[in-house]
């Protein structure tokens, strides 16, 4: 699925850093780093780590160590994951990248999926890994958990008149002035809420975005992060921007 079809000349993807949000995944963070350098090999990654109890930091530094295309973005604390992919989207602007990449540090996205995504961007000003397009599937997943995702995006999608099918996912390729243009200096979302304000910003702003399917695998090691606070989070968010967007339509109305 694309939103914003006008045809347009894209530059190269220059560059790509997959940026790579950790806390306690002391048990997953060398396998997916050495899963991506595989997939993609001429592809960076940047460990951004929110200081782990449980020594994620101290093994990302290792791979760093081991390899010059792996860095460590070591942050004070616990955060949330939408501060971690802003601290590493500002990095990797700052270092030249022209593609920026989200990857969860589970093992739930397939780093060999990887190249489908760039491949799409090639066209694309930003490119969805989609659960729920034709292609796309989960597997291992709690009923519950499928509920409330499917539910999260068709709740996302009908206040806020995005036309995505996967709202919420965290597997995404951003172009940097994709990333540019979006006003990431007043994002203050967190979670699924955070997926849903970039993809929002973005379809908002007439970028091209594209839905591609991808398998998404329940994490085998560690726990999910998912909480009842980012939940409601994201439900009082999504509520207030799509009445927010109806004022602005009726508001808009009145004056023409």
């Amino acid at each position: 699925m694309t939103h914003g079809g006008e045809q347009r000349q894209y530059g190269p993807l220059g560059t790509v850093l997959v940026i790579i949000p950790t806390y306690n995944e002391a048990d997953n963070v060398r396998p997916v780093v050495e899963r991506v350098r595989a997939a993609v090999p001429e592809a960076h990654v940047l460990v951004a780590d929110d200081n782990s109890p449980d020594g994620t930091g101290k093994i990302a530094d290792e791979l760093a160590a081991e390899d010059e295309q792996v860095q460590v973005l070591h942050r004070q604390g616990k955060e949330g994951l939408g501060a971690a992919y802003l601290a590493g989207f500002r990095w990797g602007i700052e270092h030249g990248y022209g593609t920026l990449v989200e990857m969860d540090a589970d093992g739930s996205h397939q780093p060999e999926e990887l190249p489908r995504l760039l491949t799409a961007l090639r066209g694309a000003d930003l490119v969805l890994g989609s659960r729920w397009v034709p292609g796309g599937r989960v597997v291992n997943w709690p009923k519950h958990r499928e509920f409330i995702s499917r539910g999260g995006s068709m709740y996302s999608r009908a206040l806020l008149d995005v036309p995505l099918r996967d709202v919420t996912g965290g597997y995404r390729a951003f172009r940097s002035e994709t990333l540019e243009g979006l006003g990431m200096d007043d994002v203050a979302s967190q979670g699924y809420c955070f997926q849903v304000d970039m993809a929002h910003r973005a379809v908002r702003a007439g970028y091209h975005v594209v839905e591609v399917p991808i398998t998404f695998v329940e994490r085998e090691r560690g726990d999910s992060k998912m909480s009842n606070d980012i939940l409601a989070e994201a439900l009082w968010r999504v509520t207030a921007w799509g009445m927010e967007g109806r004022v602005r339509k009726l508001l808009g109305r009145r004056h023409t």
